[in-house]
């Protein structure tokens, strides 16, 4: 099966999200999907099957499934333009978990039709502060995650978080976000998720699913620049749109072989 490798959400190599795209011969049951990933290690690898209802996708974390993964259909819809299984101008259309989604090319960009996730205020769980080492200037629960709103972009950078804690809160992931400190985004966040295996995501698309509407009520504004602070970095452009949210990133071919599988 051909296995591709492509970095999400940046223009350059070995920078943004790392995801796996393999293109499935025939149909997968999830225990040899989520083998694959935890033998591949990256924080997503999507499955991908053409049939006659049109193209399934799946995405695993090295120890979950996903409902929902950005960068893993970024890199899914990368590669099918860039293999020419998908002509230029042709949308991508996929079946997933998280239900329909689509991707189009855009001025170099390709742009993902996202469901908007919005947080609501929410009391701080047991152990939250104490896991982040800093203070809360907000606190709200999406459908996935917990967002907490931090003073700074210097506060968010300076997040070191207690990753056993963190594991014990019930969630998807902690989501840590402030306006940027500069005029090259208007707002900045980085994604901690040890419950599915990734202590910190490099690039969380899903979770500009929430950054999206909090940070358009903060703007009053619909469109948006964005920046997630790992240490390899990404860059998204979000925009609202009723109850969905268009992403949009860039995507890089790291490599690309064979899967050998049974």
């Amino acid at each position: 099966m051909k296995l591709f490798q492509v970095d999400a959400f940046t223009s350059t190599m070995f920078a943004g999200n790392p995801a796996f795209v393999c293109l499935l011969d025939e149909p997968r049951d999830d225990r040899w999907m989520q083998t694959v990933a935890r033998e591949l290690n990256a924080p997503a690898t999507a499955f991908l099957r053409d049939d006659p209802g049109g193209r399934e996708l799946r995405w695993f974390a090295p120890s979950a499934q996903l409902e929902l993964c950005g960068h893993g259909t970024l890199a899914t819809a990368h590669v099918l333009w860039e293999t020419g299984r998908l002509g230029a101008d042709e949308p991508a259309e996929f079946a997933t978990p998280g239900g329909r989604l689509t991707a189009v090319r855009r001025d170099g960009w390709i742009e993902l039709d996202f469901p908007a996730m919005p947080d609501e205020p929410a009391p701080p769980p047991s152990g939250l502060a104490d896991a982040l080492h800093a203070a809360a200037r907000y606190v709200g629960r999406s459908r996935f995650d917990y967002l907490v709103e931090l003073e700074s972009e210097e506060a968010v950078r300076r997040v070191q978080p207690d990753f056993q804690r963190l594991r014990s809160i019930q969630t998807r992931g902690v989501i840590v976000t402030s306006r940027a400190s500069d005029g090259n985004a208007d707002f900045v966040s980085r994604f901690f998720a040890p419950s599915v295996g990734i202590d910190e995501d490099h690039v969380t698309g899903s979770a500009h699913c929430c950054l999206a509407p909090f940070w358009s009520r903060r703007f009053g504004k619909t469109r948006l620049a964005a920046r997630q602070l790992s240490p390899r970095g990404g860059v998204l452009k979000v925009a609202l749109e009723g109850d969905r949210v268009r992403l949009a990133g860039q995507a890089v071919t790291v490599m690309c072989g064979e899967l050998k599988a049974q």
